[in-house]
């Protein structure tokens, strides 16, 4: 891998993400992919995906479940699954390792390969590029975007999900783990579009709602046309700026389009939204991305 110019770094200021292919070795991709088949060979389905459906209010208890079983991933390596995937009493109707969307929301932290990953030596090297002086990592995911299946990530902003004060302070490192192409559904970008702050919030909803979370605001009508491809081979990475707008396709293809993803906090001068999702917890406080 060269090392990053000033070059790069101008351009991932300019357009709000950047692409360095070849970021990551063959093996250390192949190291992630068959990490991650153990861990979901080893996978129990969810107690809340087991409960067969029949009264409303078992729906709602159900609902209750999930968004629970989501809000304190945080600090858990927990498993999501495509839409369709499971019967009634919560058994795959196709094979496990096909039917999982994504697994998040702390393989940086609780996993060995994925933690070396997240903190090895060219991510520091690259974070210090950066600028970036306190950087920590908040959420880390393993996402499949399987094939025929993989659902389409419509237009958004990372950080409507992960707010912070000031906005700026969220940076997304996208590994593809294999191939991502028109196909199969790689990333989709509005070059620039970093630049006019965020639309929409999620935010925790008030205790007793009935919703976990609720959004604040709304998702503005992008064009089509003012997104641009970015295709990429296994072993390249994307930095994604926290308030690009970006999306990706339905995956029409034969092909997963596997990916590590995690997001790093410039903790200097900061303050994380006590209304995220995501929070912190004594058990796991946000690591340092620096060792």
């Amino acid at each position: 891998m060269a090392s990053v110019t000033q070059h790069q770094i101008q351009k991932f200021h300019k357009d709000g993400f950047l692409v360095l292919e070849q970021f990551f070795s063959a093996e250390e991709c192949d190291s992630m992919r068959s990490q991650i088949q153990r861990i979901v060979a080893e996978m129990e389905v969810p107690p809340h995906c087991r409960t067969a459906f029949s009264t409303r209010e078992e729906e709602q208890l159900q609902a209750q479940g999930s968004s629970d079983y989501f809000l304190t991933s945080g600090d858990k390596i927990r498993f999501f699954f495509e839409k369709g995937v499971l019967d009634e009493k919560g058994n795959f109707l196709i094979p496990k390792e096909k039917s999982v969307s994504k697994i998040g929301h702390a393989l940086h932290a609780y996993d060995p390969v994925f933690k070396q990953i997240t903190h090895s030596p060219k991510v520091q090297e690259l974070g210090r590029k950066l600028g970036l002086e306190r950087p920590v990592v908040v959420q880390s995911m393993y996402i499949f975007k399987q094939p025929g299946i993989g659902g389409e990530v419509t237009p958004h902003q990372d950080a409507t999900f992960l707010h912070t004060e000031p906005l700026g302070r969220i940076l997304g490192f996208w590994i593809a783990l294999e191939d991502a192409t028109q196909e199969n559904g790689c990333l989709w970008f509005i070059p620039g579009s970093h630049t006019n702050g965020i639309t929409r919030r999620m935010v925790r909803a008030a205790s007793g709602a009935s919703t976990c979370v609720e959004f604040v605001g709304s998702e503005p009508a992008y064009d089509d046309k003012q997104f641009v491809p970015l295709p990429i081979s296994k072993g390249g990475l994307i930095l994604i700026h926290g308030e690009v707008v970006h999306k990706s396709e339905l995956n029409s293809s034969e092909s997963s389009r596997h990916a590590f993803t995690f997001h790093v906090m410039e903790a200097k001068g900061t303050t994380w939204s006590k209304e995220n999702w995501l929070q912190p917890t004594p058990e796991l406080p946000f690591p340092s991305l620096y060792t």
